[in-house]
């Protein structure tokens, strides 16, 4: 495995869980002793990893970091050896590490995956798998180590194509299910309540099922999806349809509150965070986490004396 970030630690976690032997880089010299405590073993670079494992994932955060790990990969000797990228990024970025690593004998699969952080760790991944189907069937095995579910989409590409339509109803949804939280509060309705009743009914969806948790109770600090991470796939998932000359209203309508969330200090937080900027555009004041318990328990005791 090379990149052991949020999505990277949690796959390496379930693959040990598995039964599989990881060997895994990060250029975090603490995400790979993370990787040891939790039974892996860390290696030196990524060409350390393509050496001594005929299977080698990516999960990296930019096409900068793609470009220089398949240029290690390649230059490592052993033809045959397959590399599955997982990562949300620029097709035209992927296609030049295939070529790339096509050249060195290597087979480079796009296998983006559908699930956030959190779900990564529950072992609740979708595996959007494209490329030579033979060279896919290879890595079966080791997708069920760490995915719920897995599709062979075709062609080199198609796995990135379907990963930005899945994101791109993300992003919507996650909006959608902050606003149904703020006119909530608004109303005086009890969040956890209406995510409970809510989530039962016909007005739920997977983001408000994943992400509502964090919106009751105002805490965005776990981060499964880092807003300024989501910013990068926001701008891909926008140029893509752009070039095909699609349009994609409601994602338009979605980036100016996740941009806000970034501004107001949310960099680093969950992307529910969105729940806290349209809180503030509603005027509602913003609850630390138990507050509100908290405020139950002296009303409780007002009330007794």
């Amino acid at each position: 495995m090379v990149g052991l970030g949020i999505m990277g630690s949690a796959m390496s976690a379930n693959l040990l869980k598995a039964g599989f032997t990881v060997v895994g880089f990060d250029v975090v010299p603490a995400a790979r002793a993370r990787l040891r405590r939790a039974g892996g073993t860390p290696a030196g670079s990524a060409a350390d990893v393509a050496r001594r494992c005929p299977i080698v994932m990516t999960s990296l955060p930019s096409a900068a970091a793609l470009a220089e790990v398949a240029d290690a990969i390649a230059a490592v000797r052993g033809r045959g050896r397959i590399i599955v990228e997982t990562s949300t990024l620029p097709l035209a970025d992927k296609h030049a590490a295939q070529r790339r690593l096509a050249r060195a004998g290597m087979v480079l699969l796009d296998c983006p995956l559908s699930g956030t952080g959190a779900q990564a760790r529950t072992k609740d991944l979708v595996v959007f798998a494209s490329g030579p189907r033979a060279a896919v069937a290879r890595c079966r095995g080791v997708f069920d180590g760490f995915a719920r579910a897995q599709h062979w989409l075709g062609a080199f590409g198609d796995g990135s194509k379907m990963k930005f339509v899945a994101n791109l109803l993300v992003a919507i949804h996650n909006v959608s299910a902050g606003e149904a939280f703020t006119l909530a509060r608004k109303a005086g309705l009890d969040p956890a309540l209406v995510y409970r009743v809510v989530g039962d009914g016909a007005g739920g969806s997977r983001m408000f099922s994943v992400r509502g948790p964090m919106m009751v109770k105002n805490d965005y600090a776990d981060a499964t999806m880092k807003i300024d991470v989501w910013q990068k796939d926001m701008k891909i998932i926008a140029e893509f349809a752009a070039a095909l000359d699609c349009p994609t209203p409601l994602f338009a309508a979605s980036a100016p509150i996740y941009a806000a969330a970034r501004a107001s200090g949310h960099a680093r937080d969950d992307t529910a965070a969105v729940c806290a900027v349209l809180g503030a555009m509603a005027g509602i004041k913003p609850r630390r986490p138990g507050a509100r318990k908290k405020a139950r328990g002296k009303t409780t005791r007002r009330a007794r004396r």
